[in-house]
Parts: structure tokens; C-alpha cells; sequence
């Protein structure tokens, strides 16, 4: 029992790893490859915002397809399922030659990055003893998110194609390792059952209280990709507004981000369990996340150098992303629980969607750091109040149903 379930953590980590390591890699490269398919400067963001906006709604819709899928047909088949879609797509990415194809083929690999982490949380939450779960989530989410460090490590050395090269063939090498892994235990047991609606969608939307806790779910997490979407994606531009003393990396931004994600995912795990509570460390992480956007947003000039440093610190407060998987998993009935844990993170990575569309509506009359400000706003706002309604959920007996 125990070596399957160390088999199950290391798989669902080294999936993650790679899925990171696709999803930061667009925003790493952004302007370097949009140059090289002949973009001008002056459409950089405007392109860049389009292409974005094309992996988001791939994984908005993947996020549901993928979730369905692993309560109707099992959370193993989505796993590698996700895992052989999106390394065929970036594999793809490397050989891209105009805007257009590069958009395209973002999409179809939001579709499959869409799939793996709820499948792979959903999988870890049924297995490991509630009391332990917590440190489970935490080492997926802790190893999975360094591979945005390695994709920045990598494209600081290589090209940004052959980065995208490196992390479609990954991907596909870790599609042998699935014979290593088991089904849940859980979702086998309702899967006898012809009784049991799973992985039924309607059962949110007619259910209004099962609708708010869902949504609560979601927006507790939306300020880490306001962090990670908009301030280290576009730190180029915000750079320039604050008169920084050379041009920012989005590349270094994210990097540095990730790698205190990484810290700050494991770390954020280990004190839920201390601490026996979820709700508690997610809102320590909120306050600090809105601290240091506020800190950035109003610095008169800022040098590389600081600003790096307080990517890294803000990746720090934004580790909390285990736990909003690990908290959305434990919500939900073991008929919705992979419909639940893996469309809440892909609408959460969505929302720059409405972000970035919002920035680009403003922007023209307030400016771009009154704009980015704003929103942050209301993003934390919506957080803290999601957070105030939902319950603790430390140690919660996973094996039930939603009716």
C-alpha cells in the first residue's frame, strides 16, 4: 500500500511538472517568439494578450470536458489522457511559423494542460488517509510548479522552440510511468452503482448552495492568477510605467515567481497540517499577495533587481494553490469531486480572460497601473469574502456522495 502510494504522489508530481512547465512556458517566451514570427513592437501586447486569452479558454473548456470525463470514466484515464493531448500540442508549438497557428495550437494545449491537476489532486485526496492528504497535495504542487522554473532556467540557454521541444517529449516519456498507478479506490465504488449521477453539471446549477460553495472555491484563487497573469506576464510594461532602470524580463519575472511558488506551495501544505486548518493559511497568503501587489503598483522606481525579488515574494504568498485544490476536492461528493477539482483551477487560470480584457478597457483612460491596480481590487475583495463562507475542511471524510 504504501509503495503505490508513494508511486501515485511521484506520477502525479512529475505530470504536474511538466503540465507547469508547458503553462509558464508561452508566458516566458512570449516576446522573444512573437519577435521571431515577425510581430512589431508595438503589437507585442496585443498579440500577446490574444494568445494568452487562447490557452485560457482551452483550459476553461478543458477544464470541464476533462472534469466530467474523470467522474464518468475514471480520474486515471483523464490523467494520461491530459498528459498525451498537451505534449502532442507543444511538440506542435516548436515548428509554429505565424500568429495565427501559434494561437491555435495555444488553445488546443489549454485543452489538454486542463485535465492533469484535477485529476492528479482528486486521485491523491481519495488515496492518502485524510489526516496525511495534506502533505500529499503539497509535494505534487511543490514538485509540479518547479517546472516553471525550469522552463524559465532552460529559455535563458536555449531557443524557444526547442524549450517547447523538450517540454512535449517529457511529456510523452511520462506516459510510461502510468502503469505504476491505480485507480481510486473511491470512484470504483460509485462506479458499480447505476443510482449514482456522476459527473452530472446540472447538479451545481440547480442546486444554489452547492453553485456558492462551488464559486467560493474558485474565487478564493483568482489572485494568484492576478499576480501570475498580469503583473509578472506584463512586467515589461508595468516596468516602464514605473520608470524602471532598464527593461524588465517577463521571463526572470516568472521565474522567480515560480520559484518561490514552488517554496511556498510546500511550505503553505506543511502548515495546514500544523496549523489543522486551510482556511487560516489561505488567508495569511491573501493578505500577503495583496501587500506586495500594492507595493509594486505604487513604488516610484523600481530597479530589476527589487522587482525580482519581489516576484519571488509574491510567488511565495501565491503558494497556496495545493490547498485551493486540496479545499475545492474536499467539497465536493466523490460523483463531483473530479468535475469540482478539475474545472475550479481552469476557471481560476480563465479568469485573465476578463482580466486582461478589463486591463485593455481601461487602460485607455486611467492608465495601466490604475487599471492593474483596480482590478486587484476587487479581485482580493471577492477573495477574502469566498474565504469568510467557506468551510474548514481539514481532515474531511471524502467517502460520500452529492444527491
Amino acid at each position: 500500500m504504501r509503495k503505490s502510494v508513494f508511486s501515485l504522489v511521484g506520477v502525479a508530481a512529475l505530470g504536474y511538472f511538466v503540465d507547469i512547465f508547458d503553462l509558464a512556458l508561452f508566458g516566458i517566451v512570449r516576446v522573444q517568439s512573437l519577435k521571431d514570427l515577425g510581430i512589431p513592437d508595438e503589437d507585442l501586447l496585443s498579440v500577446g494578450v490574444r494568445l494568452l486569452n487562447a490557452q485560457m479558454l482551452g483550459l476553461l473548456f478543458g477544464g470541464i470536458i476533462w472534469g466530467v470525463l474523470g467522474d464518468k470514466l475514471g480520474r486515471l484515464k483523464v490523467l494520461f489522457g491530459s498528459i498525451l493531448l498537451y505534449s502532442v500540442s507543444n511538440l506542435a508549438n516548436a515548428w509554429v511559423t505565424s500568429a495565427e497557428a501559434y494561437a491555435y495550437l495555444r488553445f488546443i494545449a489549454g485543452l489538454g494542460l486542463a485535465g492533469e491537476l484535477g485529476a492528479a489532486i482528486t486521485l491523491v485526496a481519495e488515496t492518502l488517509p485524510k489526516e496525511k492528504r495534506g502533505y500529499g497535495t503539497a509535494v505534487v504542487a511543490g514538485v509540479g510548479l518547479s517546472g516553471a522554473v525550469a522552463a524559465g532556467t532552460l529559455s535563458e540557454w536555449i531557443s524557444w522552440r526547442t524549450t517547447y521541444a523538450i517540454g512535449g517529449t517529457l511529456g510523452l516519456l511520462l506516459l510510461f510511468l502510468r502503469f505504476k498507478v491505480s485507480e481510486s479506490t473511491l470512484f470504483t465504488q460509485i462506479k458499480a452503482s447505476d443510482e449514482i449521477s456522476r459527473g452530472n453539471p446540472l447538479l451545481f446549477l440547480f442546486a444554489p448552495k452547492r453553485l456558492v460553495r462551488y464559486l467560493s472555491c474558485i474565487l478564493i484563487a483568482v489572485p494568484i492568477w492576478y499576480c501570475a497573469g498580469i503583473l509578472m506576464t506584463f512586467a515589461p510594461e508595468i516596468g516602464r510605467e514605473l520608470k524602471a532602470q532598464e527593461t524588465l524580463s517577463a521571463g526572470r519575472a516568472i521565474l522567480f515567481s515560480y520559484i518561490g511558488v514552488s517554496i511556498g506551495d510546500v511550505l503553505s501544505g506543511i502548515l495546514s497540517q500544523l496549523f489543522k486548518s486551510r482556511k487560516k493559511i489561505i488567508g495569511w497568503c491573501l493578505v500577503l499577495e495583496a501587500l506586495i501587489a500594492s507595493i509594486i503598483l505604487t513604488s516610484s522606481t523600481v530597479s530589476p533587481p527589487l522587482f525580482y525579488f519581489l516576484a519571488f515574494v509574491i510567488g511565495l504568498a501565491t503558494g497556496y494553490w495545493a490547498i485551493f485544490v486540496t479545499i475545492t476536492s474536499e467539497h465536493f461528493g466523490t460523483n463531483l469531486r473530479s468535475t469540482a477539482t478539475t474545472s475550479a483551477p481552469n476557471f481560476v487560470r480563465a479568469s485573465v480572460v476578463p482580466m486582461t480584457y478589463t486591463l485593455t478597457w481601461l487602460k485607455p483612460t486611467l492608465g495601466l497601473l490604475p487599471s492593474v491596480a483596480l482590478i486587484g481590487a476587487v479581485v482580493f475583495v471577492l477573495a477574502g469574502i469566498s474565504l469568510f463562507f467557506l468551510e474548514e475542511t481539514f481532515s474531511k471524510d471524502l467517502n460520500y456522495v452529492e444527491t
